[in-house]
């Protein structure tokens, strides 16, 4: 298995060969259609995020909308190895065996690093939300300390924003976005790398630089990722405030491509940009915001489109909390990671 992520500028590790794609990224737009999804309600994202107590586990419930229950699975280890900042996950994801989780400290500028946890060999050791949280602190019991184990810390590489890490179901290898910027969502430049990582030493190996243009239609290029059963790859962006833009395409070795789908959504989830997913039980697309989730099947974005207003799917939760990635298994639970303090949430439905 391999890892690999789009990158603004190499950091921290040395990357090897770099192919420079010459063609543009951007297919054709075409016409665009207007969808009225009027079961999505736009959640402005608060002033001040909700901190939660470290040492208990949470519920994070459905107020409006498509019933579904998250609760704390992972209280994620504070402080990190040897000390190190991870208080500030910015993606996930999960490939059965293993759960990836990129840090990004924010003094870091663009930087950061891949920790994967063994969620099978955690699971054996009979481990508790808080036991995890416990295994680098300073006074960590004898079973705290065997978590460690389970755990491998990547080293520091450039990561951007870092909120894109995804897993292809159909290729079985993992992709980000590494977004640099100047602050948040206002990119450094217009280009983006994607960089490959081996999955055992967690550096790069090789990279492809390109452009997400069309004559003078340009965007930076996605904050998020995910992809579907086929390999297909997606990111979404609200370009205008409350609509919402989706992208579907495909990522190889050598070349990048991606298509602004035909159908626009009037309402998109929320105020930021926080996550994508691909729920492979039900083959629905997820878009993340704070507080707020919306879904549609994928199959009616594919060509033309053929997606209407009934079939896309929403849920508000009572929760201030700050979402910062959505990721799914087979099976087709959900598992959401949360900031202030950092932890993953597993969710109760595996259809929503």
């Amino acid at each position: 298995m391999v890892i690999a992520c789009f990158v603004g500028l190499v950091g921290g590790v040395t990357a090897h060969a770099m192919v420079k794609q010459k063609v543009p990224a951007l297919r054709p737009v075409g016409r665009l259609r207007m969808l009225n999804d009027t079961r999505v309600h736009f959640v402005h994202a608060p002033k001040h995020y909700a901190h939660t107590k470290h040492v208990v586990t949470h519920t994070i419930r459905a107020s409006r909308g498509t019933a579904v229950t998250f609760k704390t699975k992972y209280l994620l280890p504070q402080p990190g190895y040897h000390h190190q900042a991870w208080g500030n996950p910015q993606s996930l994801a999960l490939t059965g065996r293993y759960l990836y989780v990129v840090y990004c400290p924010t003094a870091w500028h663009n930087r950061g690093r891949i920790v994967r946890y063994d969620v099978r060999k955690i699971a054996k050791l009979k481990a508790t939300a808080t036991a995890l949280q416990h295994t680098y602190a300073k006074h960590a019991t004898a079973k705290e300390k065997q978590l460690r184990s389970a755990i491998k810390v990547g080293p520091v590489i450039t990561t951007g924003h870092g909120q894109s890490l995804a897993y292809n179901w159909h290729n079985h290898h993992l992709y980000m976005w590494c977004d640099r910027e100047k602050k948040p969502r206002v990119p450094i430049n217009q280009y983006g790398y994607i960089q490959q990582i081996s999955a055992s030493s967690l550096k790069p190996a090789y990279q492809v630089r390109f452009r997400l243009r069309r004559g003078r239609y340009a965007v930076p290029g996605g904050h998020v990722l995910a992809f579907d059963k086929a390999g297909r790859a997606y990111f979404w962006s609200n370009p205008s405030g409350y609509r919402a833009n989706i992208y579907q395409g495909r990522i190889s070795r050598h070349k990048v491509s991606f298509r602004l789908t035909h159908q626009v959504l009037r309402r998109g989830p929320g105020t930021h940009v926080q996550g994508i997913a691909v729920n492979p039980h039900n083959n629905r697309l997820y878009l993340v915001a704070d507080g707020s989730i919306a879904s549609l099947p994928v199959r009616r974005l594919t060509g033309r489109g053929h997606l209407n207003a009934k079939q896309v799917r929403w849920t508000r939760f009572a929760s201030r909390r700050e979402f910062e990635g959505l990721a799914f298994t087979t099976r087709g639970h959900g598992y959401l990671l949360t900031n202030h303090d950092p932890e993953i949430l597993r969710g109760n439905r595996t259809s929503w």
